[in-house]
């Protein structure tokens, strides 16, 4: 089995490549059936259009939860300690047509707490989830 330019007393020094490729080609394999798998977990984020409201529920038919920047919770309007927020908004979610729950918050509030929010929104039985930005004032730049 040795070579066409090799004696039968000298030892093999070539590498055999052909384990090599078969080891590659197996991991190319593994790897094209998890991808698909791996792309699918995660939040998926949709960006609003114009007259995309158009038909559907208005935002005051939703549940809106509100964070503020010292951490008071909101549902509706009505306060909510940590401990009731999961059932409030999933009292909240009964009266509500589209089971959409926006969240809140001031700028200075962390992304945890955020996250935190839209957490129990979907464990309280929430459909859809939506951020919204605080339209506040914003503050007047310094002069000078």
């Amino acid at each position: 089995m040795a070579g066409a330019n090799q004696k039968a007393d000298e030892p093999i020094v070539d590498i055999n490549v052909t384990p090599l490729v078969d080891v590659c080609l197996v991991l190319v394999i593994i790897f094209m059936a998890v991808a698909p798998m791996a792309m699918t977990w995660g939040i998926t984020v949709l960006h609003s259009k114009a007259k995309a409201a158009e038909g559907k529920a208005s935002i005051e038919e939703n549940v809106q939860v509100k964070l503020t920047a010292d951490g008071t919770v909101t549902v509706n309007g009505k306060a909510a300690a940590a401990e009731e927020l999961a059932g409030k908004i999933a009292e909240a979610l009964s009266k509500s047509k589209d089971k959409m729950v926006t969240v809140t918050a001031d700028e200075t509030n962390r992304v945890g707490q955020v996250v935190d929010l839209l957490d129990t929104a979907k464990q309280a039985g929430a459909a859809k989830v939506a951020i919204l930005k605080n339209e506040t004032a914003p503050a007047a730049a310094p002069k000078g």
